[in-house]
């Protein structure tokens, strides 16, 4: 089987030989270690270059300030889970092929926010930082040491007129077809023939999340009370486009899931109440879902980190099929998860701390693992990128235990639901 294939097996809970091997990703300064440590280089990571549409492109700008050739240790290295290309990361294929682990899955590459995307605008540059607008919109701070994502500190979205303005000047329905790329008949090609799992939807776009993206979190938790019309004509006005952007793609080609990226909660729980979650959330995911379903995209993903599992019902009453990376808060283990929610696709799970403690620690972490994998619709990996207190060998050895019970349970579980 190939990644697709043993992907939608997974998705269904199929007969599937095994499960995926993936890892979320790695911290750029963790790849940089492991070089150090003994893995083998061959195809050093490095951030994108061409900017093509935001979901890919984003904060490129920043990675790039420092040389084509540099590797910010703040940097996002994906690894198979996570869908790329997204916000100018490179992919690993060294870590990858070394421990014998599956291809990434892909993200259609298309424009789901501002068209004309903004000019990228310099303001400020220092050794230290850099100050810029980037292709949403958004006004960035960028700190070179630490090079991490950069921070928003000025929105596109302040209020009701520059929100009309927007509508008008950029959010139109009328140039659907300016929102893909140049290369997009090579993209098709590469699609239609894919041996890949392939997503639409990714990072920014979501219900809360392009929402905090493009107002920052203060602003949305105020509007939520404070201009809940203004919330539901921004909701309204990017279901209209998703809608137009995915009807088209999924004319020319089909796709395995909808990924939607939500980014809701973190260790104390959802960072919204449940009621707001039905207001602001169910009812355009269920109009979104119910076009791309229509279309033949069966799965429906949301990412979110945290503690998620208050969340998990809501997300399932409106058609999400799986939620992913079910970081570990200690306070739901995944087996009581799993056993709530039967049907639930679930991606993640293992705690990157366990990772970094030593051997103990990772047989310990391991341990649910072998359960998990014996009920099926379940892939395993770190519940984030992985930090550079992980050494390689360490690592190295977490992976190819986790290898080996996957291969133990290859097409063999119990379904219960």
């Amino acid at each position: 089987m190939n990644a697709r294939e043993r992907y939608l097996e997974v998705c269904d809970f199929g007969q599937s030989q095994r499960t995926l091997k993936w890892e979320f990703g790695y911290w750029g300064e963790t790849v940089k270690n492991w070089y150090a440590q003994g893995l083998p280089r061959n195809h050093y990571p490095l951030p994108r270059k061409e900017t093509t549409t935001p979901a890919s492109s984003l904060y490129i700008p920043a990675w790039t300030c420092r040389g084509d050739d540099y590797l910010p240790n703040g940097i996002a290295v994906f690894a198979g889970a996570a869908y790329w290309p997204t916000q100018g990361f490179p992919i690993d294929t060294d870590v990858r092929d070394h421990l014998g682990m599956d291809p990434t899955q892909r993200l259609v590459d298309v424009n789901l926010l501002f068209n004309p995307m903004f000019d990228v605008d310099i303001i400020e540059e220092t050794d230290r930082i850099l100050k810029y607008q980037d292709i949403d919109g958004v006004k960035r701070v960028f700190l070179k040491e630490e090079a991490t994502i950069p921070t928003g500190y000025e929105w596109p979205i302040t209020g009701w007129e520059s929100w009309n303005r927007l509508k008008d000047q950029r959010l139109r329905l009328d140039d659907i077809s300016g929102r893909f790329p140049r290369n997009w008949p090579q993209l098709v090609a590469e699609y239609r023939n894919r041996d890949f799992p392939l997503a639409i939807g990714g990072y920014p776009s979501g219900f809360f999340g392009t929402l905090a993206h493009l107002l920052g979190y203060e602003n949305l938790f105020v509007w939520y009370h404070e201009q809940p019309e203004l919330i539901h004509d921004i909701l309204d006005t990017f279901t209209e486009i998703w809608i137009a952007v995915f009807t088209e793609v999924l004319d020319q080609i089909d796709a395995d899931d909808w990924q939607i990226w939500e980014d809701m909660s973190d260790k104390n729980g959802s960072m919204i109440s449940h009621k707001m979650v039905r207001e602001f959330l169910l009812p355009y995911i269920r109009r979104v879902g119910d076009v791309v379903k229509a279309r033949g995209v069966r799965h429906v993903h949301v990412d979110t980190d945290g503690d998620c599992t208050s969340l998990i019902p809501l997300f399932m009453e409106a058609g999400v099929t799986g939620m992913w990376p079910f970081e570990c808060t200690g306070t739901v283990s995944l087996i009581e998860i799993r056993e709530r929610y039967p049907d639930l696709v679930m991606c993640g799970g293992i705690a990157k701390g366990a990772i970094a403690a030593g051997r103990p620690s990772i047989d310990r972490a391991l341990e649910p693992i072998d359960d998990m994998l014996a009920r099926g619709g379940f892939i395993p990996h770190v519940d984030h990128f992985v930090p550079p207190d992980v050494s390689f060998q360490d690592f190295c050895y977490y992976r190819r235990r986790l290898n080996d019970l996957i291969e133990k349970h290859g097409g063999r579980f119990s379904h219960v639901g």
